[in-house]
This record gives C-alpha cells, structure tokens and sequence, in this order.
C-alpha cells in the first residue's frame, strides 16, 4: 500500500478507536462489523508505515506515532467537514448529526422538546440525545455538545454559561397534612427528606434566608435515589420533603399536586452550562444548535438567564 490508501473513513476509524479505546465499541457505534474496523485499521497502519495503536486483549492505547498522527486527524478531519458546509452554503448547515448529552430529567421533561422545535426548523439535521447523569468524557464518546448541571472542573471543553437553575423545598398535600409543616428551617430534621444518592453532601440541606443568611440544617429519610424522575414520583408519593429544581415540579404544582414550604427559605441555585468539544465548535450545525439552545433555555421555568 502506498499514501494514496490513507482514506478519509480509515482516519475516521482510527480516530473514534483512539477516543474509544475500544474495537467493539466503535464497531456498534458505525454500525459495521469489527472486522471491517480491524481493516481499517490495519490498511492504515500499512499506508503509513508505523504502528498507530497498542491493542491488550482489555483495551486499545495509542502508540507515541499514534498520539501524533491522531491530533494531525482531528484537524483534518475538523477541516474537510468545515470545508464541506462552506461549499453547500446555507444547506450545509441543515445537514449532517448532532449528539448531545443532558443530565437525564431535564432531558426528558424540557430539553427534548427544545430539540424537536430546532428540528423542526431544520429538518435535515439529525440529533442522537444521551440522557445521563454521569459525567462522561465527550470525545471518548463522540459527544458535540453536553448540558450540564453543576459547578464544572473540565477546562478542555468551551463553556458557554446558560443561566441559573433555582430550586424550592417541596412536599406533597398528603405528607403535609399527615405530618405537619414546617413553620422554619430548625423544623426539617423531624421530617422525611428525601435525597439524592448520586449528590455529596446531601445529609446536610443548605438554605438561605430572606435577609441572606445561610442556614445548614441536618436533612435525613428512608429513601435515597440518583435519578431525578423518581424524586419527583416519590414526592407525588408522599414519601418526603425534598429540595426540587422548578423546572422538575413545576406541572406538579401549578396542578395542586406539590406544594412549597419554607417559601422563604431557599436552596442556593445551581448552574447550567453547556460544553463544546474545541473541535467540534466550528461545524455551522453544531453553532446553530448551540446558539437555538441558548436562546430558548431561558424559557424553562427557574432557569434564570445570565445578565
């Protein structure tokens, strides 16, 4: 073989391999068979002449050769998709997939719907949605785009800030009415909270006052979770107090089934944020996402805009 063999699909290949680590994975997520990832990777191999990766019988690493030519990949690869949309114009905007990743409840109650509208004013752009609450790797798993909740530490990713997500301390009729309400914060630790496992700290509610003063106060329950949903289905349970995002109980209360307590007395809000993948910035899909998500999150109740 000779560089004419190096092809597009096979630094592809290498590339999501790279990031993977994984042969299978890789081979799930093309859609094709192993073997035909084995191929590709091998034809590379011979086109250029060196050993590009390191594979165990457990996991594919890169060689010091691979390292290199991997990062020269990415902005090859980066250029000729760039390259494509500025020779379509505006079409090359409208075409092509975006995958995103959310934490999963505000996926499922309000970030779907965003996306649904942003398809339907660009129909030709495909959207594979990732719901979850761990904090992945966006390359390794060929994320463009994460909406994230919480203070973040990745400082490799780009940063757009959404707003602020505010919360209330919420409980349904039936608890209240079976358990009494509580009339200040010193009153919670004789209640049922319920609390999120996934979330450290969470033994201790944190709230501030209406003058500004903070106040930590024990929070304890029977019941823990780490998903947001079932929060919510264990608040219109009755099983406890929690500290909710408006935004995961607001059809709940505005329908009577949840109600506020300690309205004066708030959990701090907590911030959103969307990342971008350097590389992935520059792609006129990807902006227009980026930019529509922007511009509509303010729309989901307790979402507070950046000034």
């Amino acid at each position: 073989m000779d560089r004419s063999d190096v092809t597009l699909e096979r630094m592809r290949t290498f590339v999501r391999v790279a990031e993977r680590g994984s042969l299978s994975a890789v081979a799930r997520e093309l859609g094709v068979g192993q073997s035909t990832v084995t191929r590709h990777l091998r034809e590379l191999e011979e086109a250029i002449g060196v050993p590009l990766l390191s594979r165990t019988t457990r996991r594919v690493t890169m060689t010091d050769e691979g390292s290199r030519y991997y990062a020269d990949s990415i902005q090859i690869l980066r250029l000729v998709e760039q390259a494509g949309d500025e020779a379509r114009g505006t079409r090359g905007a409208s075409a092509g997939t975006i995958r995103i990743s959310c934490t999963a409840a505000l996926g499922v109650l309000h970030i779907s719907r965003l996306i649904f509208a942003f398809q339907d004013r660009y129909p030709d752009i495909g959207v594979d949605l990732s719901l979850t609450d761990e904090r992945i790797d966006l390359v390794r798993e060929g994320v463009d785009v994460a909406l994230r909740l919480g203070p973040l530490t990745d400082s490799s990713m780009k940063l757009r800030a959404l707003g602020q997500s505010r919360r209330l301390l919420v409980a349904a009729p039936a608890y209240l009415a079976a358990r009494g309400r509580p009339a200040v914060p010193q009153d919670l630790p004789g209640h049922e909270g319920i609390r999120m496992s996934n979330i450290a700290g969470s033994d201790t509610l944190a709230l501030q006052g209406p003058g500004g003063e903070r106040h930590a106060v024990p929070f304890g329950g029977r019941f823990r979770i780490d998903h947001g949903l079932a929060a919510r289905e264990a608040l219109v349970a009755g099983r406890g107090i929690a500290p909710a995002h408006h935004w995961l109980v607001d059809d709940l209360l505005a329908a009577g089934r949840l109600e506020v307590i300690l309205p004066d007395y708030a959990p701090p809000p907590i911030p959103l944020s969307m990342l971008i993948v350097p590389e992935r910035a520059g792609i006129a899909r990807v902006r227009l996402l980026v930019d529509f998500l922007a511009e509509r999150i303010g729309g989901i109740p307790g979402i507070e805009k950046p000034r």
